[in-house]
């Protein structure tokens, strides 16, 4: 899993002041250049102020003046001074509204710019611009959060300040005595709350980001769940995730504790004025506090200062939290990760399931690798290219008989190096390969090492970088694709099967095919079953009901009867069952021909004449005891395979 450094550990359980002090010097810039939204947000909010002041005199007023004082005329004049005020909140909101956008699309915008910025600048640093996984959910989720939570903070400290305001003008101006009861506990519920907003953040924050190791460490899982399953190392995985949704629940319980505190406090707050004030009435109407008062004070608690602070405190206490989180996750510092080279996982958790890319400043091989016996030729090195003959060279071979030296290898790459992007790592760096003639050669390495870029490669569907990639003596790149399928035939994961007779998919690459030839192949493949279960072969085939494995043994018999001399196997034969696989690959290996397989199984590699792995920092090509012997990767994979440790032979 990704981990954070060690100061970004500490940002993550501090008390959240980091990110205040942090956060500061940019929100007081963004403001200072909004000085006149900010200015015309306050005169709209004067308004409440006003409103909230009017309800509770006119409440007042109408009991004391109009009907305790036998004046109804008088009574239903002030409510409706107090119906007027609420109505009139209408038209004020709306001019609220209307100049919140001047403060949160900047914001966006803003937002938006630095994330776009960070990424880019990270990219054009050295990195690859595809590591940083956090760019979309910046650029799309946190962006969103963080202009919502800002809109609802100004929303809601505007109106409890300009509502307090108002309301407790409203009681001084009934009796300052009402101050005297309502202050004190309002004022200790609002303390209690502010004293929760930094553990609450910290907590808050510790959350986030166990939900995203979590999120992180599923969807890799997800995507590398065959060769979890492959390598044996979906138990290590699993207990991985365990742990993971351990600390997720932990940080949640964590969270809810301090939830529930701020609960609390939102009670003693919201309760105990209205409760003092009710059961301090004796007290109060012996100072001389009139029934009106007394209604209008209830007034400005239930009806406007109340709900403000209910408002404000759930605000601050969600928004608030997750506002500062995510601001410092977008603006903050940079936080560095730890790329997966330095993570020592490779066989017992996900750091098996994708190995970094192949080294850039380093040859793939320090020195070149012993030749297959009677393999007829050919090494894996990166840039030692002499070590490897040209067809037709004169130098000695590194193995194999002298004859082969005269023949034009089936598969030849010279210094190939290939990557997806200016500044991305390379998948492969300044590769040498030579596959002779009828050899039987094997790909094995972690999920997206490489092992499909280099078929692709081969067969002439994707480019190098740099280098040459030659079948038969030609060279692939830009060659039309009707030469293309007379030299090769790839057969991928998904294989390709269209409506029509069987007899067609199976003619597809060889129109002129004997029946003869078909009943070699179906025969050699052992397609027979579904040959007779469809009712020959010139029955109808619909895709949608052959199983995966069905449809692959379709494509190998297909490449089978093929006329290309070089056969490309891209995990071809991973829905088959192992005694399936083993005799498609068998037959193919004794098709006249090449035959290069991404293996995965281990039995596809103990078949092979020889091996080539492929693991990010190196290269290792020989058979199947040379390469146990020479790579510790190949070891671990054997070993999870075999269910135990591999033994040297």
């Amino acid at each position: 899993m990704t981990r954070r450094a060690a100061s970004a550990d500490t940002r993550e359980t501090d008390d959240g002041s980091g990110a205040v002090r942090r956060l500061a010097p940019h929100a007081r810039r963004f403001l200072a250049r909004r000085s006149g939204v900010l200015v015309r947000l306050a005169l709209w909010s004067l308004a409440e102020t006003g409103q909230a002041f009017l309800v509770g005199q006119g409440v007042a007023r109408a009991v004391d003046q109009g009907f305790l004082a036998g004046d109804t005329r008088r009574g239903l004049l002030w409510l409706t001074v107090a119906l007027v005020a609420v109505l009139l909140g209408a038209p004020v909101i709306r001019g609220v509204f209307a100049e919140l956008a001047g403060l949160t699309e900047p914001l966006r915008d803003g937002l938006v710019r630095h994330a776009v910025d960070r990424s880019l600048g990270s990219a054009a640093a050295g990195g690859p611009g595809g590591t940083d996984r956090a760019a979309v959910s910046r650029l799309t989720n946190q962006v969103e959060i963080a202009r919502d939570s800002f809109a609802g903070l100004v929303l809601t400290l505007r109106s409890f300040v300009f509502t307090a305001a108002g309301a407790l003008l409203g009681l001084l101006s009934l009796h300052p005595s009402l101050l005297v009861v309502v202050l004190p506990p309002l004022s200790l519920g609002l303390g209690l709350f502010l004293v929760t907003l930094r553990p609450m953040a910290a907590a808050q924050r510790r959350a986030l980001a166990a939900d995203e190791a979590l999120g992180d460490h599923a969807a890799r899982s997800r995507a590398a769940l065959r060769d979890l399953t492959a390598c044996g190392t979906g138990p290590a995985a699993a207990r991985r995730g365990a742990e993971l949704i351990e600390d997720a629940a932990a940080a949640a319980r964590v969270l809810a504790g301090w939830a529930a505190v701020r609960t609390a406090a939102l009670g003693v707050a919201g309760h105990l004025p209205v409760l003092a004030l009710l059961l301090a009435v004796p007290w109060l109407r012996g100072r001389g506090v009139t029934a009106g008062a007394l209604l209008g004070a209830f007034t400005y608690l239930v009806q406007s200062l109340l709900p403000a602070l209910h408002t404000l405190m759930t605000a601050l206490g969600a928004a608030g939290s997750r506002l500062l989180v995510v601001l410092d996750r977008i603006i903050g510092p940079e936080r560095p990760e730890r790329t997966r080279a330095a993570e020592p996982e490779r066989a017992g958790g996900l750091g098996s399931v994708r190995a970094p890319a192949a080294t850039r400043t380093e040859p793939a091989l320090a020195a070149a690798p012993r030749p297959a016996p009677g393999a007829g030729g050919g090494a894996v090195t990166a840039r030692a290219t002499a070590a490897i003959p040209r067809p037709g060279d004169d130098a000695p071979h590194l193995g194999g008989r002298p004859a082969d030296r005269a023949r034009t290898a089936a598969v030849e790459l010279r210094s190939v190096t290939l990557s997806y992007g200016v500044r991305a790592e390379p998948v492969l760096d300044s590769l040498d390969l030579c596959v002779a003639p009828g050899e039987h050669l094997a790909v094995v390495g972690p999920s997206g090492i490489g092992k499909s870029t280099l078929t692709r490669l081969v067969a002439g569907t994707l480019a190098p970088s740099g280098g040459e990639v030659r079948v038969d003596g030609r060279e692939v790149t830009g060659r039309p694709p009707a030469e293309l399928a007379a030299l090769r035939v790839l057969v991928p994961q998904e294989a390709y099967v269209f409506s029509g007779t069987l007899s067609d998919n199976l003619t597809y690459l060889r129109p002129g095919a004997s029946r003869a030839d078909l009943d070699a192949a179906v025969d050699a493949l052992g397609l027979w079953p579904l040959v007779e279960r469809l009712g020959g072969l010139g029955a109808p085939v619909r895709p949608a009901e052959l199983s995966h494995g069905e449809r692959q043994l379709v494509a190998l018999t297909r490449a089978w009867v093929s006329p290309a001399p070089l056969l490309l196997l891209d995990e071809a034969t991973c829905h088959l069952d192992p005694a399936a696989e083993a005799r498609a690959e068998e037959a193919l290996a004794r098709r006249p021909g090449t035959l290069l397989v991404v293996a995965h199984r281990l039995s596809s590699a103990v078949r092979a004449d020889r091996v080539l792995v492929l693991d990010g920092t190196d290269a290792v090509c020989g058979t199947h005891d040379e390469v146990l012997d020479r790579s510790p990767l190949y070891r671990d994979l054997t070993g999870h395979w075999q269910g135990g440790p591999a033994r040297r032979r």
